[in-house]
């Protein structure tokens, strides 16, 4: 194992580590959430204290405990552990630490590759770990934030078992962050200093499921007032830790100047909230929609992208049950495109609220559908020759046009054939 990794006192040097570096769990039984794969004698915790350790891929938002579960596994295998970051590493780094890995398996030990953030390694930096991966020369575990589905090859997917790690919970955050005041050896237990209730609230809110974010913000909110705070109220409620400096929830607001906002605009989430936006729309939630409209747009989404999706919305989910959706979500588009963010934000507003309250019809989305199987499956059917243009006199002398009907010119309803005889009898709406 290469221990200047993962060393378990603390030099001079990591004092000055980041917080959420120092406190990482050296551990299973320091892992907080993620009880299926941590938890005593779960199937996985089970196969690394063996040191079965199988290819596999961690899958999880930001701050959820993969490369924290890698690091375990590195401590408790007695495999070799060779960690990557799929952002400076390429295909020649991989094949040095495959021929290393080589020479020591014919030693009887094993390599653990690991790669941080595979989703960024291209198709063909993904393909020169198959052969080795499915050789066993090494042992695979990625970690990564975005669908494996999308963006590991499913060759490399299918040679590795995905476990999805959830956001944690809002105790598991207050339990790590008061870990993380009381711990004297890598924490900050020494710096004496106390947090409300409400600061620490806010701090998990904050970090919504990710520990690391969490732990940045208490490490700031700390720093902030440092060793001359202002004193804590002895016997006060609702506090953790003792000491001199307070940490209030004017701290927090004063440190974190504006909010952040959760939002990836290119990856899954994206697609996640355009979903529930489109879904709460078609179930007449003009609340909810609201809200999915306002998550989009505060987290930066670019406007045209919304209002090109409710123009589809009004003729997929509405069409001629109300007519005047489509012009409702044109005319925002067209707000949008001459006033923009953040004067446009009400026009995609009403859009978003007229077509959730709108009836709903499928019924042109289910016509158009079937019309285009057709079209796709009877492209060689001709036009019948009474519907055919006739620009020139050979083409009248074949027919083209003969005995078509011109409607305007009949008072009585005219008997006319308009689809080829094949499909004479189709009926689509």
């Amino acid at each position: 194992m290469q221990k200047s990794l993962f060393t378990n006192d603390l030099g001079q040097s990591d004092l000055h580590k980041p917080l959420a570096d120092r406190m990482r769990p050296r551990s299973f039984d320091e892992v907080y959430g993620q009880e299926d794969l941590v938890k005593p004698g779960s199937a996985f915790r089970n196969l690394v204290e063996q040191d079965k350790v199988p290819s596999c891929i961690f899958w999880g938002p930001p701050g959820t405990g993969k490369t924290t579960l890698a690091e375990v596994i590195a401590r408790t295998t007695e495999a070799e552990f060779v960690p990557l970051s799929a952002v400076t590493a390429g295909v020649s780094d991989i094949r040095k630490i495959v021929a290393v890995a080589e020479e020591r398996l014919k030693m009887g030990k094993r390599t653990i590759l690991f790669i941080d953030e595979i989703h960024r390694f291209n198709k063909s930096q993904q393909d020169a770990l198959l052969p080795h991966v499915e050789r066993g020369t090494v042992i695979f575990i990625g970690a990564t934030t975005e669908n494996p589905s999308f963006e590991v090859n499913h060759a490399l997917l299918s040679r590795a078992r995905v476990f999805t790690l959830s956001a944690l919970g809002e105790g598991d955050l207050k339990e790590i962050l008061s870990r993380a005041l009381l711990d004297e050896e890598r924490g900050l237990g020494k710096v004496k200093v106390k947090v409300d209730e409400h600061a620490l609230k806010s701090i998990v809110q904050i970090a919504d499921g990710d520990a690391r974010a969490g732990l940045n913000v208490l490490e700031m909110c700390v720093n902030s007032i440092g060793a001359k705070g202002p004193k804590a109220k002895k016997g006060q409620n609702g506090s953790v830790n003792s000491g001199q400096g307070l940490v209030t929830n004017e701290t927090v607001r004063t440190v974190l100047k504006r909010s952040h906002m959760v939002y990836d605009k290119g990856g899954e989430e994206h697609y996640n909230i355009i979903s529930a936006l489109h879904k709460s729309m078609r179930g007449s939630d003009a609340d909810a929609s609201l809200y999915w409209l306002a998550r989009m747009l505060e987290a930066g989404e670019d406007p045209i992208y919304v209002a090109r999706r409710v123009v589809r919305f009004a003729s997929e989910d509405i069409g001629l049950a109300d007519p005047q959706a489509l012009v409702q979500a044109m005319s925002a588009m067209q707000a949008v495109k001459l006033i923009g963010m953040p004067e446009c934000n009400v026009h995609l507003a009403q859009a978003v609220v007229y077509c959730a309250r709108a009836k709903k019809s499928n019924q042109l989305y289910e016509a158009y559908g079937k019309a285009a199987r057709d079209a796709k499956e009877t492209s060689h059917i001709g036009v019948p020759l009474h519907l055919r243009n006739a620009p020139t006199s050979l083409m009248k002398d074949l027919g083209y046009g003969k005995d078509y009907k011109y409607n305007p010119s009949f008072e009585e309803p005219v008997e006319q054939d308009y689809l080829p005889e094949e499909l004479k009898k189709r009926k689509y709406l």
